[in-house]
């Protein structure tokens, strides 16, 4: 089984980016962890993280063609804007998993919306990085 997961923009900053927020961790750390993880279950693991909309969306698309089983997306302010996103996660019907640090549910009001939401399988979000772990278990259960 094959999995792609994108960070969108500023995520490139955790763990020196309001830690009392997203936690101390950095984006490679909590990478590295899961590559362990998916190592144990069999999964073979790619990443991206960009902070430009369109790099996430051509990777997307090329997903499709690798024959990409599951896509774990951690959009970050891409969430509230991108509808070129989510229709690219639409288009491609690869099940997807929305993956937030934080509780979105429980800060600013414009955080609470997710254009990603409607068309992702499901959204974990409040968990910090075992959100990721939670997503790459829930898609590696629904092998084909």
């Amino acid at each position: 089984m094959k999995i792609l997961v994108l960070n969108g923009p500023n995520l490139n900053l955790l763990g020196v980016r309001e830690p009392g927020i997203y936690g101390s961790q950095s984006l490679d750390d909590i990478l590295a962890a899961l590559g362990r993880i998916a190592e144990d279950l069999g999964v073979a693991l790619s990443s991206l993280q960009s902070n430009h909309e369109g790099v996430l969306i051509d990777r997307i698309h090329q997903a499709r063609s690798e024959s990409v089983q599951g896509i774990i997306l951690n959009p970050g302010g891409l969430t509230h804007t991108s509808v070129a996103l989510r229709d690219a996660i639409s288009a491609v019907g690869i099940d997807t998993v929305e993956v937030h640090l934080s509780n979105v549910h429980a800060r600013e009001e414009f955080r609470r919306h997710s254009l990603i939401a409607p068309v992702a399988l499901g959204q974990i979000s409040g968990f910090g990085a075992q959100g990721y772990e939670l997503a790459l278990r829930a898609l590696a259960g629904r092998r084909k």
